[in-house]
């Protein structure tokens, strides 16, 4: 299975999770979920439903930092 993760291809093996939350903590694990937005396939996917939001073949990823400024 290959998805991108910001334009980054990462290939995962049949044990990789397959839920959201699982892909995002092997992939990113250094990763604050405080302040951030995670898009899957251009829809934006709430925090709460991260475990419960299958990741398919050939997904999209797009992970959104929050900034301050103006």
């Amino acid at each position: 299975m290959q998805i991108k993760i910001n334009d980054q291809t990462h290939h995962l093996t049949d044990a990789c999770p397959r839920d959201l939350a699982g892909i995002l903590n092997l992939y990113i694990p250094e990763l604050k979920a405080k302040g951030i937005a995670v898009a899957l396939n251009n829809l934006v996917i709430p925090r709460q439903q991260w475990p419960d939001t299958t990741v398919e073949n050939q997904a999209h990823i797009l992970i959104i930092q929050a900034t301050q400024g103006g």
